[in-house]
């Protein structure tokens, strides 16, 4: 659960240590394994995305880089 009350999941999918790559397969950035969604290890941390879910007030969010929106 983050601070704001959001339920988390804790695997792969929501870990702030995946990476995806082009070809859509998911890789874990600590041990350098491909692999699934579901698959948890001991260096899981929530991703920062996560970490705001739910953040009252409104907030910055970027996408791709490129873009931002600002939700009020």
């Amino acid at each position: 659960m983050n601070a704001y009350h959001i339920s988390v999941k804790k695997m792969c999918a929501s870990c702030a240590h995946k990476d995806i790559l082009n070809d859509g397969e998911r890789v874990c950035k600590k041990m350098q394994l491909k692999v699934r969604q579901q698959f948890v290890c001991c260096h899981w941390q929530m991703s920062d995305c996560l970490k705001n879910a739910g953040l009252q007030n409104g907030g910055v969010v970027r996408l791709k880089g490129t873009q931002e929106i600002i939700i009020k």
